[in-house]
């Protein structure tokens, strides 16, 4: 299970492995490790997944997903499996069919075990429930994986599954990647679609995304997800990203934006190691130069924070309006679809205009500079039992998600985004050390220029290589 998912593929191509081979490995790696993590959430039978592999040994192989065992984020649709959404009102749902990005995975050969755990709703950076508990940190089970994705990256790093989903509105895809040491990206908005239900038009906030170990297997996991729906706008057009990846990224030039002029607290320790890590790409013949702030931070904030309110109002309002449910919901989303009902058109326009100056804005940085960076993450991973964080260097957090600032610049304005592994900082389970990230982002269409510096960072770190220490 320690094999990269490319490398397995290529193995059941050529019938090294079988994929009941593969599956019954991966079921006996769950069983082992999934207990004191709980990533994976809503396992299927066993013998059901054995038989269904054996069906894939004998049909002609669907794409390179072909037998590759695969866990959903507990948000997407799978057919047959509970989606719960970790809320209780959605506690008993069963699809019936799959969504968008499930099919596409399903149509190039991937075989569903189950999902990954999420927060509820996905709303906030803390992997934890009331339908499935909390994920537990591989490098740390006294700590958390962050999120929302955050079993999915769990999962990876337990090396209980090699390559998954996620999804990010607000770190998704990042923060829990950095805190468990592997990569997530999150693509251009438009790169792979949201299915056409509801309005499609005035939130893009968030977008769905790749997770794996390597930058190839997750380039080559977005190209499954990714292209065109014509139901849905705005989408681009499908390409390669695998093709081209290991190019040279010598000559390209960095931008460092640190802890945004001091407007993001960090707590010790994680601006000096991911400052360290991103002086590593002028070893890869980057030119690494220091950024000041671009665009006022308490702008973007606002901007977000509304723009926020608004889109979660609008998806998780027929909660809300139905009393017995809206006592389900946690007091998060209450206070988010709250604040959303109570916007004014006026503040709602207002937050599109800043949003739209700092696209602006942003568009002109990147005719210097071929990506910027950012740490994934303002703090190490905190303790599990702590619902969110109240305050980082002595800086009251006056939100339950104010902690996750530093992802706001590029989720407002929809940019891609890459979160690579920085290496380990404070003190984990026996002093082990604990994960940290960083995001390296660039001009909206320009995921196959972040993926290769990705892949070059790989290439010279190989820090996913770090297992666990419950591995």
């Amino acid at each position: 299970m320690n094999r990269d998912a490319l490398a397995l593929s290529a193995m059941l191509e050529a019938r090294q492995i079988s994929a009941v081979e593969l599956m019954q490995a991966t079921l006996e790696r769950i069983n082992a490790v999934n207990g004191p993590v709980n990533a994976v959430v809503s396992l299927r039978d066993p013998e059901t997944l054995l038989a269904e592999a054996r069906e894939v040994d004998n049909t002609a192989r669907k794409g390179w997903l072909h037998g590759i065992p695969l866990a959903v984020k507990d948000l997407a649709d799978v057919a047959g499996i509970p989606t719960s959404m970790g809320s209780p009102a959605f506690s008993d749902f069963i699809p019936k069919a799959d969504c968008g990005m499930v099919a596409r995975m399903r149509a190039a050969g991937g075989l569903f075990i189950g999902k990954t755990n999420t927060p509820e709703f996905g709303l906030g950076s803390h992997t934890f429930n009331p339908v499935h508990g909390a994920t537990l940190n591989p490098y740390d089970d006294s700590r958390t994986v962050g999120g929302s994705s955050g079993g999915a990256a769990a999962a990876l790093a337990a090396r209980m599954i090699a390559v998954t989903d996620g999804s990010d509105m607000m770190g998704s895809l990042r923060n829990p990647a950095g805190w468990c040491n592997v990569y997530g990206m999150r693509p251009s908005w438009g790169r792979i679609p949201a299915d056409p239900v509801g309005d499609t038009f005035m939130h893009p906030l968030a977008t769905l995304g790749p997770m794996a170990r390597n930058p190839r297997d997750m380039a080559a996991m977005l190209e499954v997800q990714a292209g065109p729906d014509p139901r849905v706008p705005f989408g681009l057009p499908r390409k390669s990203f695998l093709d081209g990846i290991d190019t040279e990224v010598s000559g390209r030039r960095i931008g460092w934006l640190g802890d945004w002029g001091g407007a993001y607290p960090m707590e010790a320790g994680v601006l000096d190691l991911v400052g360290d890590a991103v002086q590593g790409f002028a070893g890869l013949g980057c030119t690494v130069e220091a950024v000041p702030p671009p665009f006022s931070a308490a702008e973007i904030w606002e901007s977000w924070v509304t723009l926020r309110a608004f889109a979660n109002a609008g998806r998780l309002d027929p909660l809300y309006s139905v009393p017995a449910k809206r006592k389900l919901l946690k007091p998060e989303a209450i206070w988010e679809i709250e604040m959303g009902r109570a916007l004014t058109s006026m503040q709602i326009q207002r937050a599109s205009m800043i949003r739209s100056r700092w696209y602006a804005c942003a568009a002109e940085l990147f005719d210097t500079y071929d990506a910027l960076v950012l740490p994934s993450a303002q703090l190490w991973p905190f303790a599990v039992d702590l619902d969110w964080p109240k305050e980082i260097a002595g800086q009251k957090m006056d939100t339950y998600h104010r902690w996750m600032e530093v992802v706001v610049p590029v989720s407002l304005i929809g940019l891609p985004s890459v979160c690579v592994p920085a290496g380990f900082g404070a003190d984990g389970m026996a002093g082990a050390g604990l994960p940290m990230g960083m995001q390296l982002f660039g001009r909206h269409g320009d995921d196959a220029g972040l993926l290769q510096l990705a892949q070059a960072w790989h290439q010279a770190t190989d820090w996913p290589n770090r297992k666990p220490p419950l591995l």
